[in-house]
């Protein structure tokens, strides 16, 4: 899955790096973010692209509750064309969620690592978006990220990862002109291995709560047992 992510970059570079000559959306340099949260993401429009602020966690725009998105926080690329919540969004309703790392936690321990561009340049994740409305009028727009099976690099330390599109393949992504499945389908594969930084972080990132540089900074797990700590890096 992927449940927390960093974008420590500032909103001009962002802009720069997508093709965004302007924006409403207030981006601040994040450390830890996490579902629940408004986070940024780009839309295509024929105009251009475009950079908001979406909440994460889908809620369909047939939902009854909106308390649903918080178990959407991810969607399956594998089933991603088939499931309600998805289908149409996947066809109509594209968008990227720019992000300069991910955090998962090893299945052994629960060690929290960062995962991150080797290149350190900037992740674009694959995601949908949907807009739900409230009895009262109210519009609530909402945003998933769609994961996909672990590539050789990360599958030691968890067996799913988020699709991270080439800049080709997000344009593909972002085209609103593509609405068929079998053209889209194909671009949510794992990234290839090797192309990413894996390391581990200190548990400060467990905590919602804390959202500061030390939650991306290489960490030395204390020694277990009086032994030396031995440590997959990749």
């Amino acid at each position: 899955m992927c449940g927390r992510f960093s974008l420590r970059v500032e909103l001009k570079e962002l802009m720069e790096y997508y093709g965004i000559a302007e924006t409403n959306f207030d981006h601040v340099p994040r450390y830890n973010i996490a579902p629940g949260q408004i986070i940024p993401a780009v839309i295509g429009a024929p105009d251009g692209r475009r950079l908001g602020g979406l909440k994460w966690g889908l809620v369909p725009e047939w939902a009854r509750d909106p308390q649903i998105g918080s178990k959407m926080i991810n969607a399956r690329a594998e089933t991603v064309a088939e499931k309600p919540a998805f289908a149409r969004p996947l066809r109509t309703k594209r968008c990227i969620v720019p992000a300069d790392g991910f955090f998962e936690w090893r299945r052994t321990d629960k060690q929290p690592f960062r995962i991150a561009p080797k290149d350190g340049g900037l992740l674009s994740l694959a995601a949908l978006y949907d807009v739900w409305t409230a009895p009262d009028g109210g519009r609530l727009a909402t945003v998933t990220i769609v994961t996909t099976a672990a590539n050789e690099q990360m599958a030691s330390l968890h067996d799913r990862m988020p699709v991270i599109l080439s800049r080709e393949r997000t344009a593909v992504w972002l085209d609103r002109t593509v609405t068929d499945p079998r053209e889209l389908l194909p671009l949510l594969a794992p990234c290839p291995a090797g192309e990413l930084h894996i390391y581990p972080v200190s548990p400060l990132v467990n905590s919602v709560k804390n959202d500061v540089p030390a939650c991306i900074e290489p960490y030395d797990p204390p020694a277990k047992n009086g032994g030396p700590e031995q440590l997959n890096l990749f």
